[in-house]
């Protein structure tokens, strides 16, 4: 079985300032703000939802297809891809074009700001889900807003059943537009702040949602998250941490965890333990492609959190 993941691809340049922005910043400038900060600390990594969440299913043992497009400037990642395994067939350059960045700068009160460049990311209605074959489930996640419109549309029209993952995707749509996802999807997964933003729009609470899919997951960070599946509210638990160094990219950790469950036919429980593993194992790593565990190795750190094997 392969999982077609569509979705952005991005680097992460991530900066830190070694002072807080608020020593720098005068309130009763900030009409003619002009600050520049020196960062002598700068990481690039690579990321974007459908290269992590690719990454993380491959190390699972699953078969991701993940599909997007890139920039020009894509070539380091493309050799990052190959050397971890991850296929390539359906990420497309775009001439002319940056792949999408964000510019995150820390200060020591972990206050961030942050740009984003969606570069590419902006013509991901070019590549269609047709172009893939051997796909028996697919996930949208944040992208281009005409791709993700696009996408959903072709999974149905090729009788696909995909996960709905709007993430930080979710303000591009009203609610009569994330209804209209949500009718095509067979699962959806979001974290708390983005379900209450999808109740806002769309004025519909949890049971009324569910009952329009096979699953409603939402993620809840440190206090596990909850799965409505088959008529019942399930509790999932966080799996446990040996350090915390950063949540960056447990979302798609997560993700690629509740893919695999579903397409090796894992009960709801069983599945949401998982992902919370990916996630967990995540965020003990720096970067949202830096971590790494033989399946073997993650079947044990399973059994010995949660009592049981999967």
């Amino acid at each position: 079985m392969r999982a077609l993941i569509c979705g952005s691809f991005a680097f992460d340049n991530i900066m830190v300032f070694h002072d807080r922005f608020k020593n720098h910043i005068l309130p009763d400038k900030v009409h003619i703000l002009n600050v520049s900060f020196l960062v002598p600390e700068m990481r690039r990594e690579f990321g974007g939802c459908a290269g992590n969440i690719a990454y993380n299913l491959n190390m699972l043992g699953g078969h991701a297809l993940p599909m997007g497009t890139v920039g020009q400037d894509f070539s380091a990642y493309a050799e990052w891809m190959d050397k971890c395994g991850v296929k390539r067939d359906h990420v497309q350059q775009i001439d002319n074009t940056f792949t999408a960045q964000a510019f995150v700068t820390t200060d020591l009160d972990d206050n961030q700001i942050t740009a984003f460049h969606p570069g590419a990311m902006n013509f991901a209605h070019e590549n269609k889900v047709s172009q893939a074959t051997g796909v028996s489930i697919g996930i949208i996640s944040p992208d281009g807003r005409d791709g993700m419109i696009q996408h959903a549309k072709q999974f149905v029209e090729a009788g696909i059943p995909f996960i709905f993952d709007p993430g930080q995707g979710l303000p591009m749509f009203d609610g009569d537009e994330l209804l209209k996802f949500i009718e095509q999807a067979t699962w959806l997964t979001v974290n708390d702040y983005e379900w209450q933003l999808i109740e806002d729009k769309t004025g519909l609470k949890e049971d009324q949602i569910a009952e329009r899919l096979k699953a409603l997951i939402v993620t809840r960070g440190g206090q596990g998250s909850l799965i409505w599946a088959d008529g019942k509210k399930l509790e999932i638990p966080v799996a446990k941490v040996a350090k915390m160094e950063d949540p960056t990219g447990c979302g798609d950790a997560y993700r690629a965890g509740l893919l695999y469950g579903i397409m090796n036919n894992m009960d709801w429980d069983t599945t949401g333990r998982l992902a919370a593993l990916m996630g967990a194992i995540k965020i003990e790593e720096h970067g949202t492609q830096n971590h790494f565990m033989e399946p073997e190795a993650l079947a044990e750190r399973f059994k010995g959190d949660f009592g049981y094997a999967y």
